[in-house]
């Protein structure tokens, strides 16, 4: 009997991982769902409205805002193209993240001082240009000039880091659906992102998360906006494809 426990859970840890992608969402309990799905409890809309303001807002002197372009409440944006980034530009020099573009268009188009990588106001923006694509399906390009940044981005979530020795695969490939700390590890999906985080008690984007991950295996993390950290991205992004957009999702 104990030799058939033993072989029984030598399978179920040994199964290969699912194919298709699921999201957080599924591996919450009902109270955490009932949270992101009502509007007026999910904790992350205070963020939406934040990047609301700054999306329409004029300072001083000026004439145009992030609106003057995208329209009001942002009814020139195409939930579409949002649905794809991580994207491939050449003229912004290669891969951008969708933080990124934002923070191009505050430089550039706004011809404000840029904001840095994790800059609060630069996460709320990103976090309401994202919720406008709310319910949208994830669809990251993976082939042509994509091809060889995500087989880079693949091999980083691969790799083990930190005292841990520990890759981005062993809990979101290898053990999803495990228990660790308490909580249930699901494959790690960023469709939600950014994302508010009920033990952080804030809206978090990906790479903050990420900085969270390498941390906790004590790892040094890389910089915020770094390419280490856009390659990251897109390939975890990449993993989300055909999951719908939940920003901001309400995490544990």
């Amino acid at each position: 009997m104990r030799a058939l426990l033993a072989v029984l859970l030598f399978v179920t840890l040994t199964l290969p991982a699912q194919a298709e992608p699921v999201s957080g969402y599924a591996f919450l309990d009902d109270s955490t769902r009932e949270m992101q799905d009502d509007e007026f409890s999910n904790p992350g809309m205070v963020t939406v409205d934040r990047g609301a303001e700054l999306f329409h807002e004029l300072r001083d002197s000026e004439v145009h805002s992030c609106s003057s372009c995208h329209g009001e409440n942002g009814a020139k944006i195409d939930a579409k193209a949002i649905a794809r980034y991580p994207v491939f530009n050449a003229n912004l020099g290669g891969l951008v993240t969708l933080q990124e573009r934002v923070n191009y268009c505050w430089e550039i188009n706004l011809d404000r001082f840029p904001l840095t990588p994790g800059n609060s106001q630069l996460i709320a923006l990103e976090t309401y240009v994202r919720h406008l694509a709310r319910g949208e399906k994830v669809n990251v390009q993976t082939d042509g000039e994509m091809a060889p940044l995500l087989a880079k981005g693949e091999a980083l979530y691969n790799t083990r880091f930190g005292q841990l020795d520990m890759a981005c695969q062993h809990c979101h490939v290898q053990h999803q659906g495990q228990m660790l700390r308490g909580q249930k590890l699901s494959q790690g999906q960023a469709n939600g992102f950014p994302e508010y985080r009920l033990g952080r008690g804030r809206i978090t984007s990906l790479q903050q998360r990420l900085t969270e991950c390498f941390v906790s295996f004590r790892a040094e993390p890389f910089e915020e906006g770094s390419p280490e950290y856009d390659l990251l991205e897109l390939y975890i992004m990449s993993r989300a494809n055909g999951l719908e957009i939940e920003t901001p999702a309400v995490r544990f």
